[in-house]
């Protein structure tokens, strides 16, 4: 465990296409490390072009024209923000001197175990303030500047109506575009294995260790499971390449998509990468030597950096502290309350009231993806109201624009969206000529008309905060906050967030909300009762099979929390709930 001897013991994940396009602006020269989504290069070209007018820096657009405009555009914003992030840390570190400056909020906002506040305070007292300039430039740390691709978002792409190569795929080209960038920095992989883009790694030298063992680029997987973990990282480890961290994720208590698991909780996973971790680190780094070698790449002597990290439902400062002490995390990832702290994140003003107003009831897990994954979403976001004023005019479904997540071929040669105007036409006529009940009709409709365009949703919310041109956007924004937001009512400075999640306060006011461990469970109990009662009746041996090993695990992972409770004394409505949710899921008959 290493999280002492880095800046902070958190990080702030990837969220929607927007909402943390920009956070490294913001928050990275204050030691804290985000992410940035590469799936809207149209974004982040408009972002550039945004920063490059504001800061005096020359601008030349990447037209949509010319080869390789995807990948090209990502690294030119990579650069920029690169360039941005340096350029306001070397104005902290040369505030020192200045009462309220930008340097002392850096030390403010740090944990009180952190060797850098430590040895601040020690100089202090010393005054021996040349010296300590000299120190602060040798070890302040910069927040990172890291990277997203949901590996599901690998569309082909055409020119002139021929196929472009695999490399040209939308995920392929976003890869390229971080690989080719001046970063020295992670990118998450996210949403699954994809062999294919793996493999794709290989081709860029910033991902492979240096004569000194040090990796400029390096990987992140974002897992549910050990198995995953394992199975992945030794995808990479026999490439020669090393994946830097595994980045534990809740299968439902989270933002954005919802990749659930067969009934296994956070918990019981993050005990078994605690019991197994040394073994995984042995077990790549093996694998990992023996292909550098082959390659005659240089080889280092020992593991390169591994870091064990999790996120997912995460809300007060006892279980942030708790997960980096009894799991042993590296970090702890705090997603949706930045969304209500304007100086990390871009949320529209209507949206940011809609977060701060909503109730538990409000936050629930929606069928809007065009993927087809659950999608945690809150009710009465403008994108909804939106969709819902298309269907009441009779013209249901989106103009589809951007196209990152045409999969669907059902009807089509090419992929198209199901949240688009054309899919949903052809599938609502296909309904109308089953002429079903009025109920069972009805059902079926709102299953269709459900689907929401992502694309734009979760972008539009960066340019308004940003008073960038809406054209070919609109004003309807789709926002994925996890439902742990329910529990946070109004907005944030960043120090404001930042000391509650050190515990030097506690800006949540709702004394009902249950143990993030508690609340997952919860979600899987519902969402396992949900899945039967959509099940086709009758219902097939192989899915009853699957149902029941679903409330197996469930009982397993309750019995795990009951003895990780009682041997930590934790509270007795913890313990309630357990007992609680344990009744209602031993009363589901599969």
């Amino acid at each position: 465990m290493n999280y002492r001897n880095q800046a902070h013991s958190f990080h702030i994940p990837v969220m929607g296409l927007g909402y943390t396009i920009d956070s490294p602006v913001k928050v990275a020269q204050y030691g804290i490390s985000s992410v940035i989504p590469l799936a809207d290069d149209m974004l982040m070209e408009k972002l550039r072009e945004f920063y490059c007018k504001n800061l005096n820096i020359p601008f030349q657009a990447i037209s949509d024209k010319i080869d390789d405009f995807r990948a090209k555009r990502i690294t030119a914003y990579l650069n920029l923000i690169d360039k941005i992030v340096k350029e306001k840390f070397e104005e902290l570190k040369n505030s020192i001197q200045k009462k309220g400056g930008e340097f002392e909020k850096y030390i403010e906002m740090l944990p009180d175990t952190a060797s850098i506040k430590l040895k601040f305070n020690q100089f202090k007292e010393q005054h021996n303030v040349k010296e300590f300039i000299t120190w602060v430039n040798q070890h302040l740390h910069l927040g990172g500047i890291d990277v997203n691709i949901m590996t599901k978002l690998d569309k082909e792409n055409y020119k002139d109506g021929e196929k472009l190569p695999s490399e040209y795929n939308d995920a392929h080209a976003a890869l390229r575009g971080f690989a080719e960038s001046d970063l020295s920095s992670s990118i998450v992989f996210s949403a699954g294995m994809s062999p294919r883009l793996y493999t794709y790694v290989e081709k860029f030298k910033d991902f492979y260790p240096d004569e000194s063992g040090n990796i400029k680029k390096k990987i992140v997987l974002k897992v549910s499971d050990y198995r995953s973990a394992l199975v992945q990282g030794k995808m990479f480890a026999k490439k020669g390449l090393w994946v830097s961290e595994y980045r534990v994720e809740s299968g439902l208590n989270c933002g954005g998509h919802a990749f659930a698991t067969q009934g296994y909780l956070l918990g019981p996973i993050l005990e078994e990468f605690k019991n197994n971790r040394d073994t995984l680190v042995t077990t790549l780094f093996e694998m990992y030597t023996k292909a550098l070698k082959s390659q005659n790449r240089p080889c280092p002597d020992i593991a390169p950096e591994f870091k064990l990290t999790a996120q997912g439902g995460v809300g007060t400062a006892e279980e942030h502290a708790f997960l980096l002490d009894y799991y042993g995390l590296d970090s702890v990832g705090w997603g949706s309350p930045f969304l209500l702290v304007p100086e990390a994140s871009n949320v529209d003003k209507e949206t940011l009231d809609l977060l701060c107003k909503g109730s538990e009831d409000d936050y629930y897990l929606s069928g809007i993806s065009p993927l087809g994954v659950p999608f945690n979403s809150i009710r009465g976001n403008s994108k909804d109201i939106e969709k819902m004023e298309n269907v009441r005019s009779g013209s249901p479904g989106f103009v589809c624009t951007k196209r990152f997540l045409v999969y669907n071929t059902e009807y089509t040669e090419r992929p198209i969206c199901t949240a688009s105007k054309p899919f949903q036409k052809i599938k609502i006529k296909e309904l109308q000529d089953k002429q079903l009940p009025e109920v069972e009709y009805k059902k079926e409709f709102d299953k269709i008309t459900e689907k929401a365009c992502l694309c734009v949703g979760l972008g539009t919310t960066a340019l308004m905060v940003n008073n960038i041109d809406l054209k070919g956007h609109g004003t309807g924004v789709t926002i994925c906050p996890g439902p742990n937001l329910a529990y946070f009512d109004r907005t944030y400075s960043l120090k404001q967030m930042v000391d509650h999640i050190y515990g030097r306060a506690n800006v949540m006011l709702h004394k009902n909300r249950p143990h993030m461990f508690v609340k997952e469970l919860q979600m899987y109990v519902e969402y396992l009762i949900n899945k039967l009662d959509d099940s086709v009746k009758p219902v097939a041996d192989k899915q009853i099979e699957y149902y029941r090993l679903f409330q197996k695990n469930l009982n397993e992972g309750i019995a795990y929390y009951k003895g990780l409770f009682t041997s930590k004394k934790a509270e007795l409505k913890v313990i309630s709930d357990l007992k609680n949710l344990e009744n209602k899921l031993n009363t589901i008959v599969i």
